[in-house]
């Protein structure tokens, strides 16, 4: 099946993934996991809500925790360049039949919410608050020293729809996973901001999130990491890696964090600006397509993910599944 084709003059303009809004049951535990262990900068907090940046980012927040009876991820947001491009958006949505509305965040400027066909609950906004540059007070640097938010992966119960709904917004295939059985597309890495991948979807019962994944300097930081995690309660929470991914040529490590929700620390990726850039396809039952070492996944990582708030979730159209660890 052919990849549908990126539209390189899309209705709207969107520079880059934003932000994730996750819910966790218990606030200071997670306060502890991303601030101490992991190393994020905190920005604000109250009793209910906290919100973080990477070491490198200027804007307010990359990463939204919110107090909850249960996990889920609340929304996805995205940066979009102006507020012009704001209204265009809302225009395009409400043409496609989608439902749109303008909603109040913290530190954001206007916020339009919708949803993908499939139901991922999406923001788009111009402007956030700004903060002073923080990148080289390296007393700052501890845990994995995450710079900056890096992309999102979702399971989609119908890859093909995900891929044309992100596609028709600009979104451009870098690497993508086909099964040869079928010659059906079970997975594919989407960009705006010209890395690898600002989204990346991914075969399964969905939509959820599977996980969202922060730049850190060098795989030496990742192994620094580990070191803290094993030694200060977190071994169980080591999921996968490290390593280094065959597709994406990115180094990696997948961790869990005390509510379930799936982190990536990632690194070493190429650059992917040139509009004429032919994606590159990879077989499902690949092992470097995991890992370029060969290491397989375990199956907690094609079954296990995050749910939407109040989002349904569906049985995948394409029922093939890669090789994985018993």
């Amino acid at each position: 099946m052919p990849l549908p084709s990126a539209n390189l003059y899309p209705p709207f303009n969107i520079v880059r993934l934003s932000h994730a809004d996750l819910t966790v049951t218990d606030l200071s535990r997670s306060r502890a996991f991303y601030a101490e262990t992991i190393g994020l900068q905190i920005t604000d907090e109250d009793d209910d809500t906290i919100y973080f940046r990477g070491l490198e980012e200027r804007t307010h927040h990359c990463l939204i925790l919110r107090k909850g009876d249960a996990p889920s991820a609340d929304a996805l947001g995205f940066r979009v360049y102006d507020e012009e491009d704001l209204d265009r958006a809302e225009v395009h949505f409400s043409k496609q039949g989608r439902d749109v509305s303008w909603i109040e965040r913290p530190f954001q400027g206007r916020t339009l919410h919708t949803t993908c066909p499939l139901g991922i609950p999406l923001e788009f906004h111009a402007r956030m608050d700004r903060l002073p540059p923080i990148h080289q007070k390296y007393d700052l640097y501890k845990g994995v020293r995450p710079l900056r938010i890096d992309h999102f992966n979702c399971f989609s119960s119908d890859v093909v729809a995900s891929i044309s709904f992100f596609g028709e917004l600009g979104f451009r295939v870098t690497e993508y996973t086909e099964d040869e059985a079928t010659k059906n597309v079970w997975a594919a890495w989407m960009h705006r901001k010209g890395g690898v991948h600002d989204i990346a979807l991914t075969n399964g019962l969905g939509p959820r999130l599977h996980h969202v994944a922060f730049w850190v300097p060098t795989p030496l930081a990742i192994i620094d990491l580990l070191d803290k995690l094993a030694t200060t309660g977190y071994v169980g929470n080591i999921e996968r890696g490290p390593g280094r991914h065959g597709l994406s040529n990115a180094f990696f490590l997948y961790v869990r964090d005390p509510d379930g929700h799936r982190i990536e620390f990632y690194c070493s990726d190429y650059l992917t600006v040139d509009p004429d850039l032919e994606p590159i396809k990879w077989d499902l039952m690949d092992p470097q397509r995991q890992t370029l070492w060969g290491a397989v996944a375990p199956p907690s990582f094609y079954e296990l993910g995050t749910v939407f708030k109040d989002t349904p979730t569906r049985e995948p159209t394409l029922k093939s599944a890669p090789p994985m660890t018993h």
